[in-house]
């Protein structure tokens, strides 16, 4: 017996419906399995990340794929941002300002909450300065172009001191280390872990933390157009980030295990650098951003940087 026509037509319609949805489908689940988040990341918070696996867990359904580049220092993260060899990175305050003055389209995904005591002015044992003022003309080393240049200037500025007020070594962290034992330099701007390390390992003594001078926040930055094109993949990145800052918060002493296994240090460097960190990191918000703008602001002002930046184009989509 023959089908009516116009029950064939109904099944027809619904078949090539059908097909179409699946092809859709389809479609949808190739274009989501073709998107990669490329992280670059330093010895520290990230790589804690990295070998939980629960980022790559939580993108997986979305059919994202992570990959992990490691960088000894921010501001080469930030190089590989603007060759486009990266989406998504850590950094710090002073690194990015740099880059966007040399065109970097950089967006902050992400920031920590204030930091000040994690970065420090330390002096070798037995040192004449006493007070901040006793460093005019003194040779301070630092490593140009990172945080620590801009809590030197507003530590200066803060004491009525001008930025020329001291001689300035530039010296990455190592170089620095060395010129410090062998008595090169009079006092020495640096961070934790270093800090820690030559507080522990050279009996270094603290002058002053950033503690009231500035917050020295952690920054985590993307490109403007895998902001744009996957707000979804970031929010999810910064969640993340900020469940290892719980974890660590709330189990120090296992933290401090993994930490030292990580950066290739004695268990009580890293006790000392968790003990005096703060936890907690979320989008930025337009106070954060505003903060940078103050940076970058300081930077142009002491001819740091070539241009006066607007850093209101740097705020990512919403990830809130």
């Amino acid at each position: 017996m023959s089908t009516p026509h116009h029950v064939s037509r109904r099944q027809l319609l619904a078949a090539g419906l059908a097909s179409a949805a699946l092809g859709s489908s389809s479609l949808v689940l190739a274009q989501q399995a073709t998107r990669t988040l490329r992280i670059g990341y330093q010895k520290g918070w990230l790589s804690i990340l990295k070998g939980r696996g629960t980022l790559e867990k939580e993108l997986a359904p979305l059919g994202v794929n992570v990959t992990w580049t490691e960088f000894n220092a921010g501001p080469v993260q930030l190089e590989a941002l603007n060759v486009g060899a990266i989406d998504f990175g850590d950094v710090g305050e002073a690194p990015p300002i740099f880059a966007q003055a040399a065109g970097a389209p950089l967006v902050y995904a992400g920031a920590t909450v204030p930091r000040p005591q994690l970065e420090a002015i330390i002096l070798p044992k037995g040192s004449p300065i006493k007070t901040v003022a006793d460093l005019k003309g003194k040779k301070v080393a630092y490593n140009k172009g990172s945080n620590v240049q801009y809590f030197l200037a507003k530590l200066l500025e803060k004491q009525g001191l001008k930025y020329s007020d001291v001689q300035h070594v530039h010296l990455p962290p190592p170089d620095a280390r060395a010129a410090f034992q062998k008595g090169a330099i009079d006092a020495w701007i640096i961070w934790d872990p270093f800090l820690a390390s030559a507080q522990r390992t050279l009996d270094a003594q603290l002058l002053v933390d950033a503690k009231g001078v500035v917050n020295n926040r952690q920054y985590y930055f993307s490109s403007r157009d895998f902001a744009t094109k996957n707000p979804d993949v970031l929010k999810i990145a910064i969640r993340q980030i900020n469940t290892i800052d719980s974890w660590i918060a709330a189990n120090k002493p296992a933290a401090a295990t993994e930490l030292s296994t990580v950066l290739g240090l004695d268990k009580s460097i890293t006790e000392l650098y968790l003990s005096r960190a703060a936890y907690g990191t979320a989008p930025v918000t337009s106070a954060i951003l505003a903060e940078q703008q103050a940076i970058a602001d300081t930077f142009f002002d002491l001819k740091l940087i070539p241009k006066k930046l607007n850093l209101l184009h740097a705020a990512p989509v919403d990830l809130s």
